[in-house]
Parts: structure tokens; sequence; C-alpha cells
């Protein structure tokens, strides 16, 4: 008999999911022979998946080799200032160089209002060319209306490929008596579609700036729920290492997430999602297990 490792105590799903009894499950796995690559071939028998111990049947098993699509967001609006342009011009530069050949790159401004500098491409030449376009606007930037506006683009495209954020906010900005309806979508759309987002807050320290703490608040929130990456600066010479520096870990998640195995399981409980916990034949380990294949 093949002898199975398992991960024990491998929580991927809140206690508020429900599902009915013999529902098909989707989850996401990260397998690896022991030189860290993922094997050649991989069946259904390979593997065990459990929730609360009791055992889930594996139905399929495919290894999948999704593409990662990036939004930039960048406030290039009063609170960031036109003093530090070049420092926002370096950083957005040397992020865009940092991540895989081929990725798809938006490119955002905020202020005034939410603007697409770069529409999706590929082409590393134009995202590039769009960076030398940034200019400052002496409005605020919208941080949370731009990030639900970058969540509606996610929504609204159906192919499979992981989306991440990478938003330059600061403390200026974001006041109207409609923000905390924006601020409910916002989170809804991060709940039925899961995106990794990473935020950098940008502080002057010139004193109190309007709508500082919603940006603050609303970046913490975010990030803590996606998993994602939280750093407050003031220093605006840290832009040009902090951003190629969100470039390259999020060209490390992809490459770990691209080496990933979509399983689909039948359910033998009902009710809530317990916990999940998966171990592969000898020779294979298990270094990653989630239900939406993210790895922020």
């Amino acid at each position: 008999m093949r002898r199975l490792f398992t991960i024990a105590g491998l929580v991927v799903a809140a206690a508020t999911l429900s599902l009915d009894a013999q529902q098909q499950l989707q989850v996401f796995a990260r397998i690896v022979d022991g030189t860290g690559a993922p094997p050649a071939s991989l069946e259904p028998a390979d593997v065990r998946i459990t929730e609360d111990d009791k055992e889930a049947k594996v139905l399929k098993i495919e290894p999948i080799n999704w593409p990662i699509k990036v939004q930039i967001l960048l406030d290039n609006g009063a609170g960031l200032g036109s003093e530090n342009l070049t420092h926002l011009r370096n950083g957005a530069r040397g992020l865009i160089e940092a991540l895989p050949e081929g990725t798809e790159v938006t490119l955002v401004t905020t202020a005034p209002q939410p603007r697409q500098v770069v529409r999706p491409t590929t082409d590393r030449a134009a995202q590039l060319k769009g960076v030398d376009l940034l200019t400052p606007d002496g409005g605020t930037g919208r941080f949370v209306e731009s990030l639900n506006e970058a969540m509606q683009r996610v929504e609204k495209d159906k192919t499979e490929y992981f989306p991440v954020i990478i938003s330059l906010g600061t403390l200026s900005g974001d006041t109207g008596a409609n923000l905390e309806n924006i601020y409910k979508q916002l989170m809804k759309r991060l709940e039925q579609r899961p995106a990794t987002i990473h935020v950098v807050m940008f502080s002057k320290g010139t004193g109190t700036s309007s709508g500082g703490a919603v940006q603050t608040e609303v970046g913490l929130q975010v990030t803590q729920y996606v998993r994602g990456r939280y750093e407050a600066i003031a220093a605006a010479t840290r832009l040009a290492t902090l951003l190629p520096e969100l470039g390259a870990q999020v060209a490390k998640s992809h490459a770990n997430q691209s080496k990933q195995f979509r399983i689909v399981v039948a359910r033998n409980g009902s009710g809530n999602l317990g916990k999940l916990s998966m171990g592969a034949r000898s020779g294979l380990s298990v270094t990653a297990l989630s239900l939406d294949g993210r790895m922020p």
C-alpha cells in the first residue's frame, strides 16, 4: 500500500461557507517531488483529501498554468506632490520590469478620479511608455474608488487567471457621502472573486490630510482580508525601491501559483465547510492547499 503524507490541520475556508452534501468542491494544491518540481502526471488515486477527517472522493485532477494580470493604481495627486513625481516614475518602472515577461498590466492614475493611462496590455514597451506619461494633478486621489473600479474590471473578466492589484495611496482624498457604499461594494466583490491586493500608503508628513484615516483603515482591512502586503512610508525616495520589491514578490508568487493542480472532490459532509487536509503518494509533498489557488 502506498504511504500517504498528510498536512494536518490546514484550514482553507471560513466556517460561514455552507455547502450541500455530495456537492462538488474545487481546491488548488501545490504538489512537488523531491527536486521541488511538480510531477509530470498525477492521477486521482495519487492524492487523498479529507474534510474534518472524513475522506472526500477525488473526481478529477489537472495541472493549471494560469497567468497573472496586474493592475497598478497610482495616486498622482496633491497627497503625492509634484516634487515626488520622479520617485513615483522610477518606482513604477522598476515594478513593471520586475514582473514576468508577458504579464498583462493596466496602469491607472487616481487623481482627480481613476483614469487608465495604459489599458490592459502585455506589451512591456507600451507599459513603460505609460510610466513616462505620468503627470501630477492638483486634485486628490480616489483610493477606495479606484480599488472598487479595479475589482469591477476583475469581475468582468471571465477568463482563468490570478488577479493582482498594487495600489499606491496617500492620505489625501476619499471623502463623500457615498464612500461607505463604495467600500461595501469593494468587499462584496472581493468575497465573490478573490484577488491579491498590495497597498503602499504614502504620507508627506505635512499635517492632517483629508480622508487619511479612511485610506489607512481601508488599506489595512483589504490587505488583511486577501493576505496581501501593506506598507506605510513617509519618504518618497522609498517608492523607487519598494514598488520594485512588490513586483518581485508578485513574480515569485506567480512562479509558485503556476505549478499547481486543480482538484475536484465530492464532499461526504453537509453544511459549513470544515478543515481540509491533503496528502500525496510517497515521493511527493503537498506544500500549499487553498480554495482559490492564490499565493500572495
